[in-house]
């Protein structure tokens, strides 16, 4: 998942790739590193580890200039974070910069070693830049060296390869990893995400899997999988750059949290009448394909997955769907039995999780009937790879504990429910109630935002502990899975969740007074089995932290801390309750002192395995 960007022009490229790297920072932050070739055909290498603005010191402690170069922000796969194991890697006059992982990397390292290769990383990626330079003393270009060594590649790659014999030029290559080019005026960019070139240009092309292209100031030249000359299509985005400033907040993760009313609205827009869903909005096609969808196969993961998990309730119960759900990284490596007109629905918020993509090509060869996409990336893989797409409109998410785009994916996935039930069984009426709910999601999020203060209080209570536990039920478990995982993710707090009538099963082995224990309780029908539930901890000793239904009757005393939250139509609950459960995390990591936004060891845009 690191972050690549390249540029070949007539001007100083290092300010346009430091700033393209601060803009991918989300996909890596262990170590960046740049190379260009200086005007003297020299390779000017300059890395650092941690985040980029240390590179940026590095740079402005000993500047360079080149009119040609790649960089890299990196997550560690192979090889712990430190300056000889950062991208980009060398050899000879060969750079290069990778995502992905190179499996058989072993046995390609052995045979340099034995050829007279000295490596000085523990990368995979060092594998790359020696074969390449081996080829390159007996191809007749840069390109055909790559495309010979791509072939000796098992894994995943997105890479970008310069040379300094050849300074006008940039060979990019993709395999399971993303990649665009920029193309601007006399002067062209590759980059693993198109958000890191929306500064110098919003044209772009998407390269397809298997492409390599040779990149000049003036010419982008692609070869697909099949050793055929391709033209890709020129794609202009439309609208000015999103911006990506925290404004009043501390972090990106607070102003994603508090922004998600009005992301809400944009979710719903020109989507819902006052009382039914507008179709169209899935595509012209769409139609006939859910005509004959009779059960759902939702695949994501992380958060995503919480989302479908969510999504499975609605679905078998509005819409009387089977509906199967699975982490993307384990349904891609098994046999899997096709149920018959299955509709085969994918969730990611980047459109490039490297598992959930990689399911959907199974899928396709596997004979589902149609793939879906609910997506927040215009033009990422999976959306241009699906059937149909349903955009969530959740606007940019910088901050790796993802908030408003798992709630835009339960509304999207909220309007799939509603077209497929339209057919088999779903009333006007009920339509008219869920979509007439869903008119007023916005405002009750705003309803929620304004428990905040409350919310940090609670979070002094978190402070000195290591474990904690999140209960729900029905609908609501996976609810609580999604508020451990952000737990987790941005505290390092030992986070579980577990459906509240299975404490008796084991977890209540672990309940005691150092463990808190978090609930979520809108007034339901298993509001009552819930309450039982949550005697059983009481009567361990347990603390209780419990979002209630300001209905619900739950009331605070020496051991148990209630919030209440306002009464909310049933089929919001899973919405609505989601968005405490992420207060409660920030506030929590901000008394731990962790980097909320990019919490150790992890990174956002998954495209590796």
């Amino acid at each position: 998942m690191c972050g690549i960007v390249g540029a070949v022009a007539q001007r100083n490229v290092v300010g346009i790739l430091t700033e393209g790297l601060k803009r991918l920072e989300y996909r890596g932050y262990d170590s960046a590193g740049i190379a260009v070739v200086d005007k003297g055909g020299n390779l000017q290498v300059r890395k650092a580890v941690g985040k980029v603005i240390n590179l940026e010191n590095a740079v402005s402690e000993l500047p360079t200039k080149g009119s040609s170069g790649i960089a890299h922000t990196r997550w560690a796969t192979h090889g712990k974070p430190a300056v000889n194991n950062a991208h980009p890697h060398t050899s000879g006059s060969i750079a290069v910069v990778h995502n992905g992982i190179i499996e058989n990397y072993l046995e390609l390292r052995s045979e340099l070693i034995s050829a007279g290769y000295e490596f000085v990383s523990e990368t995979d990626t060092e594998v790359i830049a020696h074969l390449i330079h081996q080829l390159s003393e007996s191809q007749e270009s840069l390109l055909s060296a790559v495309q010979k060594a791509i072939e000796r590649f098992e894994g995943a790659y997105g890479l970008g390869v310069i040379d300094s014999r050849n300074p006008n030029l940039i060979v990019t290559a993709r395999s399971g990893s993303p990649l665009v080019v920029g193309v601007g005026i006399e002067e062209n960019f590759i980059a693993s995400d198109q958000m890191a070139l929306r500064q110098v240009t919003d044209r772009f092309i998407y390269l397809e899997e298997g492409d390599v292209a040779e990149v000049t100031p003036t010419s982008v030249n692609i070869i697909d999988g099949s050793g055929q000359k391709v033209d890709r299509a020129l794609v202009t985005l439309s609208g000015k750059e999103e911006t990506a400033e925290k404004g009043k907040f501390r972090h990106y993760m607070a102003k994603e949290i508090h922004e998600q009313p009005s992301v809400l609205k944009n979710t719903l827009q020109g989507r819902l009448s006052k009382t039914r869903l507008l179709e169209e909005v899935f595509g012209i096609e769409a139609g006939h394909i859910f005509d004959r969808v009779e059960n759902i196969q939702i695949v994501a993961c992380g958060t995503s997955y919480h989302a479908g998990l969510v999504a499975k309730y609605w679905f078998e119960d509005w819409a009387g769907l089977p509906c199967q759900v699975e982490v993307a990284s384990e349904f891609r490596y098994r046999k899997v039995a096709v149920q018959k007109n299955t509709l085969f629905v994918t969730i990611s918020q980047s459109g490039e999780t490297a598992d959930t993509l990689a399911a959907l090509r199974a899928a396709k060869l596997a004979g589902y009937l149609a793939g879906l996409t609910i997506c927040n990336v215009a033009n990422s893989s999976l959306v241009r790879e699906s059937d149909l797409c349903l955009m969530t409109q959740a606007g940019r998410e910088i901050g790796v504990a993802s908030t408003k785009a798992f709630t835009t994916q339960l509304v999207s996935l909220q309007l799939l429910v509603i077209a497929l039930g339209r057919r088999h069984g779903l009333s006007e009426e009920k339509e008219a109630e869920l979509v007439s709910a869903l008119h007023q999601l916005p405002a009750l999020f705003e309803s929620v935002l304004t428990l905040d203060a409350e919310i940090e209080k609670t979070a002094q209570a978190f402070a000195e502990k290591n474990h904690s536990l999140f209960l729900g039920r029905g609908v609501q478990y996976p609810v609580a899975m999604e508020g451990a995982l952000k737990l987790k993710e941005i505290s390092y707090i030992h986070a579980e969740a577990y459906p509240a009538g299975e404490l008796k099963h084991g977890p209540l082995a672990l309940v005691d007074s150092d463990m808190p224990i978090v609930a979520v309780a809108p007034n339901d029908e298993l509001l009552g089995k819930l309450k039982s539930n949550l005697e059983e901890v009481q009567a361990r000793g347990g603390k209780l932290f419990v979002f209630a239904d300001e209905e619900s009757g739950f009331k605070t005393d020496r051991d148990t801390t209630v919030i209440n939250l306002p009464h909310v139509p049933p089929s919001l609950a899973a919405l609505v309750y989601t968005l405490p459960l992420q207060l409660l995390s920030y506030h929590v990591a901000l008394v731990k002192g962790t980097d909320v936004d990019q919490p150790r060891n992890l990174a956002k845009s998954v495209t590796v395995e």
